[in-house]
C-alpha cells in the first residue's frame, strides 16, 4: 500500500497514533498515515500534528449526525450555519498548514448532513455541493493541500457524484486530486465486482488518482483487489489515440441506456440477454443457476447440445430450424440480406464500422451485432463504436 488509513474516533485514539507512527518510523517503515475522522473535530486538530494526512466528513464534521429531520433553512439562516462551519474548520486547517498535513475532503452518500438533505435532496448533486462548501473554505484560506473523495454503496450514485464533481470543479477552474472508493461493497466475489465496476469505470475514463477497496475482510486482503484495478488501466498508457466522434447529446451524468429497436428478445425494452460462448469448447453442460439464452458455437451444433436451448453458428454451416441462427462477419456481410432467419448476428470491431457497414445496420431488419475488441483499451474503442451508431443515428442492439 502507499497510504495507510486508521479510523480515529476520538481523542484518545488520535494521541494513539503518535505512538503508531513512532514505532513504525523506528522500524523502518515511511509509508504516510492518514486518519479517518467522524464528529470530532478536536480529534482532528491531534491528528494533525501527527499523521501525513487527514480525512474529515463535511457530512458530520460539523453539522449534526444525520437525523433525517427535514428543517427549513431561510437564505439567511443558510448563510448563518455555512459560517458556523467555517468557524470549526479554518482552525483545522491552520493547524494542518503549521505540520504540513494534508486534508482529505471525503464526503459519504450515507452521512449527508439533514442541511444538505433539506436542500439538495439525498442525490449526487448534495454529495458535490457538500464537498465544494468545504472546499471553497479550504480556497478562501489558501489551503490547497488537499485531496477529495466522494463515496456510495451505490457504484452508479459513486460515479455520478464524481463526475459532476469534476464538471464543478472544472467550471470554477479549481484541480485536486480524487481519492475512488466504493463503501461497504461486501466480500467475496460481490465486493471484488463491485469494486472494480465503480473503481474501474472512473479510472478508465481518466478520474481518480488514489484508490481504497473497501471490503468486509481482512484489510490485507483489499491492497491485493485495489493493485489488480489499477494495474488493469496502467496498461493503457500510451495508447494509439482512438479516433472518433464525441455524439453531440451525450451525458457522462446519465444513466439512461442507449434506445434501441427490439430484435425478438435482443433491445428494445428487453433486459440484456447472455450469450454463452462455447466455441471449441466440448463441455456443453448447464449450471441451472446460470443458463444462458443462446450459445455460440462456431462451426456445428454438436451432438451434445442440451435440448431446449438456442444455438448460434457460423453462417456458412447454418441450418434454418428451430432456435437456430447465424453468425456473420464482416467478410460475408453481404449475405445478411437474403437470410431469413428470426434473428441474425454479426461479429464487428469499430475499425470495420465503416460507412457501408454503418448503413447496412440501419437498414436489414432482424440484425444484432456482436461487439468484439481486441484493442488494449477496449473500452475506450467500444465506446467510439457506439457514439458512431448515435451520430449515425442507427438504433440497432448490440
Amino acid at each position: 500500500a502507499d497510504l495507510i488509513r486508521l479510523t480515529t474516533q476520538g481523542v484518545r485514539e488520535a494521541e494513539n497514533l503518535r505512538l503508531i507512527h513512532q514505532q513504525l518510523r523506528e522500524k523502518g517503515y515511511s509509508t504516510p498515515l492518514s486518519a479517518d475522522i467522524h464528529f470530532n473535530p478536536r480529534a482532528a486538530h491531534v491528528a494533525a500534528t501527527v499523521a501525513e494526512k487527514v480525512r474529515i466528513n463535511p457530512g458530520n464534521f460539523v453539522d449534526k449526525q444525520k437525523t433525517f429531520a427535514v428543517v427549513e433553512y431561510t437564505d439567511e439562516e443558510y448563510v448563518q450555519e455555512l459560517e458556523k462551519i467555517r468557524s470549526k474548520v479554518v482552525p483545522f486547517l491552520q493547524v494542518c498548514k503549521e505540520h504540513g498535513t494534508a486534508v482529505r475532503i471525503g464526503v459519504n452518500h450515507g452521512s449527508l448532513s439533514d442541511r444538505i438533505m433539506t436542500r439538495f435532496g439525498d442525490t449526487p448533486e448534495g454529495m458535490v455541493e457538500s464537498c465544494m462548501e468545504y472546499l471553497r473554505i479550504a480556497l478562501d484560506e489558501g489551503f490547497t493541500d488537499i485531496v477529495i473523495s466522494m463515496k456510495a454503496s451505490n457504484t452508479l450514485l459513486m460515479t455520478k457524484a464524481v463526475r459532476l464533481l469534476v464538471d464543478r470543479m472544472d467550471k470554477e477552474n479549481i484541480h485536486f486530486p480524487l481519492h475512488l472508493g466504493v463503501t461497504e461493497a461486501g466480500d467475496g466475489e460481490d465486493g471484488r465486482m463491485k469494486s472494480a465496476v465503480g473503481i474501474g469505470a472512473l479510472l478508465s475514463d481518466g478520474l481518480g488518482d488514489t484508490v481504497r477497496v473497501s471490503l468486509s475482510e481482512d484489510p490485507e486482503a483489499e491492497v491485493p483487489v485495489a493493485r489488480k484495478i489499477v494495474d488493469y488501466v496502467a496498461k493503457r498508457e500510451g495508447h494509439k489515440p482512438i479516433l472518433g466522434e464525441l455524439y453531440p447529446g451525450f451525458s457522462p451524468f446519465s444513466t439512461d441506456k442507449r434506445e434501441t429497436r427490439a430484435v425478438r428478445n435482443i433491445g428494445g425494452g428487453f433486459v440484456p440477454v447472455v450469450i454463452s460462448d462455447r466455441n471449441a469448447i466440448a463441455d456443453m453442460s448447464i449450471n441451472p443457476h446460470f443458463i444462458p439464452d443462446y450459445i455460440y458455437v462456431g462451426d456445428n451444433v454438436p451432438g451434445n447440445f442440451p435440448k431446449g436451448m438456442k444455438s448460434i453458428v457460423d453462417f456458412p454451416n447454418w441450418e434454418d430450424r428451430i432456435d437456430n441462427f447465424p453468425m456473420f462477419t464482416a467478410g460475408n456481410i453481404s449475405d445478411i440480406k437474403e437470410c431469413q432467419a428470426a434473428v441474425k448476428f454479426l461479429q464487428l470491431s469499430y475499425p470495420q464500422l465503416t460507412d457501408e457497414v454503418l448503413s447496412v445496420l440501419k437498414n436489414t431488419e432482424k440484425l444484432v451485432v456482436i461487439l468484439q475488441t481486441s484493442h488494449v483499451n477496449g473500452v475506450g474503442e467500444q465506446r467510439a463504436f457506439f457514439h458512431k451508431l448515435l451520430n449515425g443515428h442507427c438504433d440497432i442492439p448490440v
